[in-house]
């Protein structure tokens, strides 16, 4: 009797994800404890292997500006390169601290990831739930690619950039600043890599037509050219053209995207492209007329046809109205 009063005590849960608002507070505060205990558990596991995680970080710069030889010998041989240099005494620990914290986010985003998607998905429709899941598994490869990107162009990017050294000087790059130029390339770039999949979203929404889009694609590309020269930490060429050549490759795939569902949406409702205040355009083609019923014509007075006198027994209707008015 007393788990059968409890369970009839609980309150059933409403299948569109109503709830008041205390629950929804309740709700949101246990999904952050498990999103920051997932990041606190990778980050103490990074500072165990901190080391490992920002070899892994300086390798490909090492290997491209590295100076192998020494200054000295590096500049009498006419060669550029760099030392990664870590200033002060503090300095060690709290490279580590930022390593560890952002692997940590990185790679419990699937936790955390997973715990957004799980507050936000009981306010969704069934088919919003579907467009959701298909962005989402999109977006994480686009976002990655992106970060690969930055990866592989920063050495490029670091040798493109120390070339401008005058010969016999040495550059010391500071490790605080190299990570923080190596997350920031990563946000950016990946983040970049995020616009096509936006676009889609509009045009699945019905927001933004393929046609309108294609419409604006000079605007778009000097646009992303733009942002790219401004969101790129080094600011060399290399690296804006590097970041703005895929962006407005993957802006051309999203707008033909777009096209071929605009298609496919008119196909089931012609007037799915119009806007609220357009009218649909009008049927010109005149319709067939079926056969008409002759009727016979009624005879006047003066032919002695019968007069209307509103049925038998009614009163009489001279001159065809109801009275002599």
């Amino acid at each position: 009797m007393l788990k059968s009063a409890r369970k009839q005590g609980k309150q059933q849960k409403d299948p569109e994800g109503r709830m008041p608002l205390a629950d929804h507070l309740r709700e949101l505060r246990n999904r952050l404890m498990k999103s920051v205990l997932a990041i606190l558990v990778v980050t103490i596991v990074a500072m165990i292997y901190y080391k490992q995680i920002a070899d892994f970080l300086m390798h490909p710069v090492r290997e491209s500006v590295g100076c192998s030889k020494g200054f000295g010998e590096a500049a009498s041989e006419g060669e550029t390169c760099a030392e990664i240099t870590i200033n002060g005494l503090i300095a060690p620990f709290t490279i580590m601290l930022k390593v560890a914290l952002t692997t940590g986010v990185v790679v419990a985003s699937p936790i955390w990831l997973y715990q957004l998607w799980g507050f936000l998905a009981p306010g969704l429709h069934k088919h919003e739930k579907r467009y959701a899941r298909s962005f989402v598994g999109a977006g994480v490869p686009l976002f990655l690619a992106g970060a690969f990107l930055a990866y592989v162009l920063l050495p490029k990017a670091a040798k493109t950039l120390l070339d401008f050294s005058p010969d016999g000087a040495g550059n010391l790059i500071p490790l605080d600043d190299f990570l923080d130029i190596v997350t920031r390339l990563v946000i950016v770039f990946g983040l970049a890599f995020e616009l096509p999949l936006l676009l889609v979203l509009l045009n699945f929404g019905g927001v933004l037509t393929g046609k309108r889009l294609l419409g604006w694609w000079r605007g778009m590309v000097i646009g992303i050219t733009v942002f790219a020269a401004v969101a790129t930490p080094t600011g060399d060429p290399l690296t804006m053209c590097a970041l703005a050549a895929p962006i407005v490759l993957l802006y051309f795939g999203a707008v033909g995207i777009c096209l071929f569902n605009d298609r496919r949406r008119n196909r089931s409702d012609p007037y799915a492209g119009l806007d609220d205040d357009e009218a649909a355009p009008l049927e010109h083609t005149p319709e067939a007329v079926g056969a008409t019923e002759s009727l016979p014509a009624p005879r006047s007075d003066a032919e002695g046809g019968p007069q209307d006198d509103g049925g038998a027994g009614g009163p009489q209707r001279p001159d065809g109205y109801d009275d002599a008015t």
